[in-house]
C-alpha cells in the first residue's frame, strides 16, 4: 500500500536538517503545527512511497525523484519501462 508523506527542513539547511509525517496519521495536523513552531518548512511536494525507508529515499534523491515523477506522468514510453522494471523485480524475488 503506497503512503503520502510531507517533509520538513530547517532553513539553510541544504536538505540535512530533516524530518518527515506520514500524511495518513491521525496525529498529521498536530504533529505538522509543532514541526512549523519548531522553525522547520515545508520541503517539496508529498512523496508518494511503500514505506518510510523508500520515502527517505526518494527525498533524498530530489533532483532525480522529481525527474522521475514528470517523466511517468508526460512520457508513456517512460512509464511503459517502468512497468517492465516493476515486473521484472516482482518475478526476480519470486525465485
Amino acid at each position: 500500500m503506497t503512503n503520502k508523506y510531507q517533509f520538513f527542513t530547517m532553513p539553510d539547511s541544504n536538505r540535512k536538517q530533516f524530518t518527515f509525517l506520514d500524511m495518513a496519521s491521525e496525529t498529521f495536523l498536530a504533529e505538522k503545527e509543532s514541526l512549523l513552531e519548531q522553525g522547520f518548512e515545508v520541503e517539496d511536494d508529498s512523496i508518494y512511497a511503500e514505506n518510510a525507508e523508500e520515502a527517505v529515499e526518494k527525498y533524498k534523491s530530489n533532483y532525480v525523484y522529481a525527474l522521475e515523477e514528470y517523466n511517468t506522468s508526460t512520457n508513456p514510453f517512460y512509464s511503459l519501462v517502468l512497468i517492465q522494471k516493476w515486473f521484472m523485480g516482482l518475478f526476480g524475488k519470486a525465485k
